[in-house]
């Protein structure tokens, strides 16, 4: 899908804790309604590169810019519209146990809209209903398995209607039948809402089904070493660090 006009780029970017450097030089771009996989062994960077992107963390060096303007040289209102176009899955979830699902899913309703409750809760029932779960509404996080609360966690990060989603590790903690369906879902949603989608992750197979485009950060050179659709690196990167993350234990179906 990169026929379609670019979003969101990373320029030059460094990342770093005071003089400690995580990344260094990273410059790549996410084109609307890809699904954009960042990768690479732990303790590489990855979530780091996702806080830096959703506001949370400001860069050492570099832009981050959406639609060609810079958010770290943007004035706080201009900041803060952009966020509202942003939606976040925590690895863990993140639901609030004390609150049932559809609790959770209004707060960012209530916070950042005028809806009256009434329109709220149909917003609500909508978004569960997207994440196939309808009718779980007044069921509290511990009363639903792991791949029910990732996808109430997706519901809420889909409250506001966002151009862009991210997704930290999503399928962690899952069985392999869960994480496929979790594909499946963040595919569909793609495909109908029409959102641009970045997923952190190191599951081969979600990197496989889902990525559209990938950037490759590696821990030891503190640099992206590669960029590109995850199979066409699987057939064509030289590089073999990029090699023996993509190879290990991928079957032939998943290459092709």
């Amino acid at each position: 899908m990169t026929d379609l006009p670019p979003y969101l780029q990373i320029s030059d970017l460094t990342m770093a804790y005071g003089d400690f450097v995580i990344q260094r030089d990273l410059s790549f771009t996410i084109h609307r309604g890809d699904i954009f996989i960042i990768m690479g062994g732990s303790g590489c960077g990855k979530s780091t590169l996702v806080r830096h992107m959703v506001g949370l963390k400001a860069p050492a060096r570099g832009t981050v810019a959406y639609d060609g303007m810079s958010f770290w040289d943007a004035n706080a209102a201009e900041r803060a519209r952009q966020l509202r176009r942003i939606g976040i899955l925590y690895q863990s979830g993140a639901l609030w146990s004390s609150m049932t699902l559809a609790e959770n899913i209004a707060v960012p309703l209530e916070a950042y809209t005028i809806l009256s409750p009434a329109d709220i809760a149909d917003v609500v029932s909508l978004k569960l209903a997207l994440v196939g779960l309808a009718g779980f509404e007044d069921y509290y996080p511990a009363e639903i398995s792991g791949g029910m609360r990732k996808r109430a966690g997706l519901a809420r990060a889909m409250a506001l209607d966002p151009d862009i989603l991210f997704f930290d590790e999503p399928s962690a903690g899952l069985d392999p039948v869960s994480a496929k369906l979790l594909d499946d879902l963040i595919l569909e949603l793609r495909d109908s809402l029409g959102a641009t989608v970045v997923v952190v992750t190191h599951e081969l197979a979600s990197i496989f089904a889902i990525g559209d485009d990938s950037v490759f950060l590696d821990p030891d050179r503190k640099t992206m070493i590669a960029q590109g659709a995850p199979k066409d690196l699987l057939r064509s990167c030289e590089d073999p660090t990029v090699q023996a993350f993509l190879r290990r234990g991928v079957t032939d179906k998943e290459r092709s």
